[in-house]
């Protein structure tokens, strides 16, 4: 369907990948990986024509429709949430528009010949074929279905989409790409911004989705629950590997120790080949052997060794003990004013106790007001009734969703880690952010080049380093590839205090808690589990 045939690209004197290839097929549902900076994204902008290359070619047969999703949605203002997604099928609204044309037509309000009618009917019923591909008849229906499943509920559905946060118009965006019916869907990042339950609708969907799909995730488990394939673009090039994540981390290591293998093979015969050459080359009984061991070691080719991918390499340091009591919430409550005076309930009559060492995942629907318990917790908003109090000696470190905004623009990496860490000696500081990935010049980067990755690391070594025995976590994984994850999640688990955290990310959910807390409107529902225990006690109660 989709060959990338021996295509080389350059950012001008840097190779992003050199002959590479992959065909995507019909019904392929393929994961696009590799490490922040690869040039994963490229690959889209490529296929997409938003961007040349440099060498090779690109097959995309011309009928072929390719629906592309990007995290530059534009700008939306002017419709409403479902009149801005049915949007999305523009060909469908003129096939629409056409169609209504000849109807009026054919209902005597232009006079026609016998060869006039005969060739409106054609053109007709070729509108009416094409305007059915491509869903036009049910558009309506699977506008509201899906951008339902991605979290705008049916009372927002004729609300003005400028009336939304960027994180709510990235769904909507979304949906504008699925109501397409397109043979390829591109998607890149697809879960972020999503909720739980999103990506799992997302998840189903997709799966169920009849064309190809070619997608970048740091979600290991949606990765897992819709690829078939795995293609890596890494080190200047493009490898393909069969089979969902989990397959490619154990086959890229088996590939790995198999190139260790022969690498060190090839090393031992050239050293000997070499030492012949070395050995024999002044005696002239000995040049034709020498000269054809020369000629053979010129076609020898080299086995090479691929860079390690760097990651980041910390552990938290042993916290001071504190209390065993590490959070009491007694009828716990919080509300809003909103602006025309109605009270919104967020949660009420939370009660429950967070334990030392206790690791809780902080669950619950969108809007349920997760995010705000973790707050009033932290005293970032006073509770509107009961209490919430931490245990003698307990020093909380919070890590919010917004934490990237209070960076410093305009500070470099180690002004900005100095000023946050001021007892800190320079040589300790500069140690700390080689462990997270800011190694040379990159420490003189400023905040505002950074990426989100970049910054979601600068925020974590900022607390990791101040000695809280309490962490609270608000969606800690955002903008963190797969492999910082699972980083993050190793010191988290060896971690020597307590964890409360948000996360979408079902891998870190399941990897993490001991306990699990739901938040709803009416209180808090403690589960003495872990999140798997957690999903299967909820299947049993649908």
């Amino acid at each position: 369907m989709i060959s990338f045939n021996n295509v080389s690209k350059h950012y001008g004197g840097q190779i992003i990948y050199e002959n590479s290839s992959f065909i995507l097929r019909p019904g392929d549902k393929a994961g696009l990986v590799g490490p922040n900076g690869a040039g994963k994204t490229t690959v889209f902008r490529v296929l997409m024509k938003e961007e040349g290359f440099d060498g090779g070619s690109i097959t995309v047969p011309e009928k072929i429709r390719v629906a592309y999703f990007s995290q530059n949605i534009g700008e939306m203002k002017g419709r409403t949430v479902i009149e801005e997604v049915m949007s999305g099928s523009a060909k469908a609204s003129e096939l629409a528009l056409e169609i209504r044309k000849i109807e009026k037509m054919l209902d005597g309000e232009i006079p026609l010949s016998d060869d006039e009618m005969e060739k409106v009917l054609y053109k007709l019923g070729d509108y009416q074929t094409d305007f059915e591909k491509l869903g036009g008849y049910d558009l309506d229906t699977r506008a509201k279905e899906i951008i339902t499943g991605l979290g705008v509920m049916p009372y927002d559905h004729d609300r003005d989409v400028s009336m939304f946060s960027g994180g709510w118009r990235m769904r909507i965006a979304l949906a504008k790409i699925l109501i397409q019916v397109p043979d390829v869907i591109l998607l890149d990042e697809p879960t972020n911004y999503l909720d739980l339950e999103s990506i799992v609708w997302l998840e189903e969907w997709l799966k169920s989705f009849k064309g190809a799909v070619l997608m970048t995730s740091h979600d290991r488990d949606f990765m897992n629950g819709i690829v078939n394939r795995i293609i890596e673009v890494n080190n200047k090039t493009i490898t393909t590997y069969t089979g969902d994540y989990d397959y490619y981390e154990k086959e890229k290591e088996i590939r790995k120790d198999q190139q260790q293998a022969q690498f060190e093979r090839q090393q031992d015969m050239l050293a000997k080949e070499e030492e012949f050459i070395a050995k024999f080359a002044a005696r002239a009984s000995h040049a034709a052997q020498v000269q054809s061991r020369v000629k053979k070691l010129d076609k020898i080719d080299r086995v090479e060794m691929p860079p390690e991918d760097i990651v980041m390499d910390f552990s938290f340091p042993i916290p001071p003990r504190g209390s065993n009591d590490i959070v009491i919430m007694k009828d716990l409550g919080k509300s809003w004013s909103r602006d025309d005076k109605t009270i919104h309930k967020v949660f009420d009559g939370l009660t429950a106790t967070v334990n030392r060492l206790d690791k809780i995942a902080v669950v619950g629907v969108n809007g349920a007001g997760k995010s705000t318990l973790l707050k009033v917790i932290c005293g970032l908003t006073e509770a509107t009734s009961g209490e919430s109090s931490l245990g003698p000696s307990i020093k909380a470190g919070y890590f919010s969703q917004f934490s990237l905004d209070l960076l410093n623009p305009e500070n470099t990496v180690l002004e900005e880690i100095t000023q946050r860490l001021p007892l800190a000696s320079n040589g300790y500081i500069r140690n700390l952010l080689a462990a997270f990935l800011f190694r040379g010049d990159d420490v003189d980067k400023k905040i505002k080049i950074l990426s989100g990755g970049e910054k979601s690391r600068v925020v974590l070594a900022t607390l990791m380093s101040n000695n809280n025995n309490l962490l609270i976590l608000d969606e800690p994984t955002n903008h963190l590839d797969l492999k910082s994850r699972d980083v993050l999640l190793n010191a988290l688990k060896e971690f020597e205090g307590t964890v409360m955290y948000v996360s979408h990310d079902r891998h870190f959910l399941h990897g993490l808690s001991n306990r699990v807390f739901e938040v709803d409107k009416g209180g808090i529902r403690v589960f003495e589990s872990n999140f798997q225990y957690y999903v299967e006690k909820k299947k049993t109660e649908v």
